[in-house]
């Protein structure tokens, strides 16, 4: 399995503010859609609520401390993320091996020593954010791929891998 972690993020590394994204950038949310489109997803329960409903073709892995139950079959809430980590395996047969962490700041922080991918919308703009992206040891990741968008703001989107694969 290939731990994954996609993220827009400022210049400051925020990454959101009151449960939304700072800024909403029509190209960077194509880009989104269609890395993860047909993937497993690992988010915790606020990053899920504000999705407002399961995004199509994926399948949800919600981290949450309250007891909840989905009765859509594409969404399964846990309490941990090795529970997240354990079902997203069990999921590989039917599902591709890339697994993809889409936030909060706490699940990418305590998520990033298990990620061996990085996928950052590097937007060139600082926002008022309260949710910021975690530090990175840049030692421990390779730049393998840098796309920029002449957008409103602009970003680039940068794709880093673990020098070393660590799960």
């Amino acid at each position: 399995m290939i731990l994954s972690h996609i993220a827009a993020i400022d210049q400051k590394n925020g990454l959101g503010k009151d449960n939304d994204l700072l800024v909403k950038i029509p190209e960077d949310q194509k880009f989104f859609r269609e890395t993860t489109k047909g993937k497993v997803l690992i988010m915790g329960r606020k990053t899920f609520d504000s999705l407002g409903k399961p995004l199509i073709g994926r399948y949800h892995i919600v981290v949450t401390r309250q007891a909840l139950q989905s009765d859509n079959p594409l969404v399964t809430y846990v309490s941990s993320l090795d529970e997240a980590y354990k079902k997203a395996r069990s999921l590989i047969s039917e599902w591709p091996d890339e697994v993809f962490i889409i936030g909060g700041a706490e699940i990418y922080k305590q998520s990033l020593p298990q990620t061996g991918k990085l996928y950052l919308s590097k937007i060139e703009k600082a926002f008022d954010a309260d949710a910021f992206y975690p530090n990175v040891n840049w030692n421990e990741f390779e730049l393998t791929q840098e796309n920029h968008f002449e957008t409103t703001p602009p970003f680039t989107v940068c794709i880093y891998c673990r020098k070393t694969t660590q799960y």
